[in-house]
């Protein structure tokens, strides 16, 4: 998947009709992520997504520590959403990164998460649920 097919997704699911909202979208997610997880694992998630979008996972600052209420409200204040808004925006990009890296990958980001970080991988967690 290229950056246009990967950002068009987003807009899709997000229901924006403006590309550049699934942008900031992209970034406010994905940089806020790539700060609470290791380097490691932000740079395997990162590897298989297309270049102009693993940045936000790899050149950001690598390994806080924030529960998921200080995410939401990191990637609220980025993107300029609720916290609503914020929490859904983080569910559906992380469907939509599932789809293009190995799930081994999404596997280890989950589990070097808290477990009220559980909520994230709901979308995932329903699909591979599925029959």
């Amino acid at each position: 998947m290229n950056y246009k097919e990967f950002v068009g997704q987003v807009q899709h699911r997000l229901e924006y009709a403006q590309f550049g909202h699934a942008v900031r979208a992209t970034r406010a997610v994905l940089t806020t992520l790539g700060e609470r997880l290791q380097e490691g694992e932000a740079t395997d998630l990162a590897s298989p997504l297309p270049m102009e979008i693993d940045r936000y996972l790899v050149a950001a600052e690598h390994g806080q520590r924030f529960d998921y209420e200080e995410f939401l409200d990191r990637v609220a204040e980025r993107e300029g959403v609720d916290r609503a808004d914020a929490n859904y925006h983080a569910q559906q990009l992380l469907a939509v990164v599932a789809e293009v890296v190995p799930p081994g990958n999404v596997e280890k980001v989950e589990g070097q998460l808290p477990e009220d970080y559980e909520g994230l991988f709901e979308l995932i967690d329903d699909r591979e649920a599925e029959p």
